[in-house]
């Protein structure tokens, strides 16, 4: 029974002893959205977007008013040579639709690449962050709920939106 005692004694003794476990969370998409680099991307990005728009719309304008001038045209020509046209038009009118959503498909491949690659250079920052600073756990609070309270002093959301910038900053 007294090696009992004295063992429970000295396991209470060392748990005691160990050092506290440094643990913070940050707000993942606060992070992000306030990333500079991100911030700075969406700009160009959205440059790229009104100017596919702009393609886009125009191409499809020159379309309805082919369409409106074979419309004019169609009730002098024969039924034949109507549907020959009509046809034409509407493969142009197809190819045009493929070109548009090809290229859409593409920007939404690129933009969404670019948004990967900053969230896995956060996600790298933190981890980085959380060694030189000796944290044993940053958890990431997200909608989903997977912090659902933290103390105000375990927040670092600001602190590594701030130290993220000044890396960003310093690298341009």
């Amino acid at each position: 029974m007294k090696k009992i005692c004295g063992l429970l004694g000295l396991v209470l003794v060392l748990v005691s002893c160990q050092e506290q476990q440094k643990i913070a969370f940050i707000n993942n998409a606060e992070v992000v959205n306030q990333f500079q680099k991100k911030v700075d991307f969406e700009k160009v990005f959205q440059s790229k977007i009104d100017v596919f728009n702009k393609k886009a719309d125009s191409l499809e304008k020159a379309i309805q008013i082919e369409a409106q001038l074979f419309q004019s045209k169609a009730q002098k020509m024969s039924q034949r040579k109507a549907e020959e046209e009509y046809q034409a038009l509407l493969q142009k009118k197809q190819m045009q639709d493929y070109q548009i959503q090809t290229e859409e498909k593409s920007l939404q491949a690129e933009g969404q690449k670019k948004i990967d690659s900053l969230i896995n250079e956060v996600k790298d920052f933190v981890k980085e962050y959380g060694k030189k600073h000796n944290y044993t756990y940053i958890l990431g609070a997200n909608d989903a709920g997977s912090v659902m309270y933290g103390m105000d002093e375990s927040d670092l959301t600001d602190v590594i939106i701030k130290a993220l910038n000044d890396t960003y900053s310093s690298e341009k």
